[in-house]
């Protein structure tokens, strides 16, 4: 067990909720930010959530944000918030170095199209935070607020770390396979993956098909107002329609049924995981929502079925896509890449594009079988990850709860509601294509059983 003097005191930072008390000066974004940055020098050497700080132009932008707000001119609701950037998104005023040393001090000269619209809403871009390398599987040394001797989940791992010890109110991730959502469990804070498309990624740097922007926050509202003011000012990716959804968080509204989803992480799950989902399901039950599992239900069987190989499939789809750039950093100093990533660029030069065709067509077959459970369910649950954050810093655990979400290209969020080892852990809620409000409403349903 831990010491006491190494268990740090954790309070998140709800941003929205202090606003109330901006316009009499009551209390200010500046007073805010410092008591986040009093937190960020008490708790980031030991956690280490961030890779760069920009302190000073953070006070000054919070001190905008206070004469805004004292005058009745924010820029939005999130005028002020201090948030993080995952360091695979360009910021113009610091490094962008995506987890590796093949970027260390690399420097775009702009910001992502996330990042521009914050700034535009009056956000105070605090620092970015860790990312994994090149968003995927190479740790870097973000530990767990809740247990340092234990991962907080990846890729952003920073991001979710940040958010949890109170630094933040919020900051960006990013999810291909579980990156979001799981850091979330793992971390005991909001975790929303978008639906694919949903959030202009320009500027990040982890352009694959199943990717998607997310938002580690304090609370579900202002998880949905960062994404929403992106939304507002820079759309989705090119294509897409963008995150549809009301100007302020969705409102609760209780499900009609849910569909329970074992997910191929089920076989993983720890027996304490499995009694917090079963008192969980007893809990949703008891409101009169109804539960439908794959034993009661063929659809959700089918889908049980048709998302069971989930994992093996996106990583083909993603070793393809990243062929390029890895074959280039590969050439420019292959001693810099992970011999994950080496071994996933030999994987991607012994796939043929017919392969990938292949894995294209399964992945939309999959898809539409998700899809015909809309009329069924208003969404699904099921656990975010199969247990608690595991021990030890050389992995970033287990992403087989998660990645059928990312396979579906869905809105997907982690609730903290749950326990494992009297550590965090998540209730996961998946919405389905461009239905993230849909999602934030029954999301916030269960979290009030809670």
């Amino acid at each position: 067990m831990l010491a006491p003097e190494d268990k740090p005191k954790l309070a998140t930072k709800p941003y929205l909720a202090a606003t109330a008390r901006f316009a009499n000066s009551a209390d200010t974004p500046r007073d805010f930010l410092e008591r986040c940055l009093a937190d960020l020098a008490a708790l980031d050497p030991k956690i280490g959530a961030f890779v760069h700080l920009n302190l000073e132009g953070a006070r000054a932008a919070a001190d905008r944000s206070t004469r805004r707000w004292r005058e009745g001119r924010e820029l939005s609701p999130i005028d002020g918030m201090p948030l993080g950037i995952k360091d695979i998104i360009e910021t113009a005023d610091m490094p962008t170095e995506n987890g590796s040393p093949l970027f260390t001090g690399f420097r775009s000269e702009r910001d992502g199209a996330s990042v521009a619209a914050l700034r535009e809403a009056g956000a105070v871009i605090v620092g970015k935070t860790v990312t994994t390398e090149f968003a995927a599987t190479e740790p870097r040394g973000t530990r767990n607020p809740h247990d340092l001797r234990r991962t907080p989940g990846g890729s952003s791992s920073g991001s979710a770390a940040a958010v949890a010890s109170g630094m933040l109110s919020a900051a960006l991730g990013t999810q291909v396979i579980g990156s979001t959502i799981r850091p979330a469990s793992y971390c005991g804070c909001i975790g929303f993956k978008a639906s694919v498309g949903a959030l202009n990624r320009g500027g990040s740097y982890d352009g694959l098909s199943q990717s998607a922007t997310g938002v580690l926050a304090a609370t579900l509202e202002d998880a949905w107002q960062v994404a929403y003011e992106i939304a507002a000012r820079t759309g989705g990716d090119p294509g897409y329609p963008g995150l549809f959804g009301p100007a302020s968080a969705p409102a609760l509204r209780k499900p009609r049924r849910l569909a329970f989803l074992e997910t191929a992480g089920w076989g993983a799950a720890s027996a304490g995981a499995k009694a917090a989902i079963a008192d969980a399901l007893t809990r949703i039950k008891s409101a009169g929502i109804e539960v439908a599992t794959s034993q009661s239900h063929p659809k959700v069987a089918a889908v049980a079925a048709a998302i069971e190989g989930a994992r093996a499939l996106s990583m083909r789809i993603n070793a393809w896509e990243w062929r390029w750039p890895l074959n280039t950093y590969r050439d420019r100093d292959a001693s810099k890449l992970s011999q994950v990533l080496l071994d996933r660029l030999a994987e991607a030069e012994r796939m043929t594009l017919d392969q990938y065709r292949d894995d294209l067509a399964e992945r939309d077959k999959v898809r539409a079988r998700y899809a015909e459970l809309a009329s069924d369910c208003d969404a699904c649950i099921s656990l975010s990850a199969p247990a608690a954050a595991p021990l030890g810093l050389g992995s970033t655990g287990d992403p087989n709860c998660t990645v059928h979400a990312s396979l579906l290209g869905i809105p997907a969020l982690s609730l903290p509601v749950l326990q494992d080892e009297g550590l965090p852990l998540g209730l996961q809620v998946a919405g389905f294509v461009n239905g993230d409000a849909q999602a934030f409403a029954a999301a916030a349903a269960i979290k009030a059983l809670f």
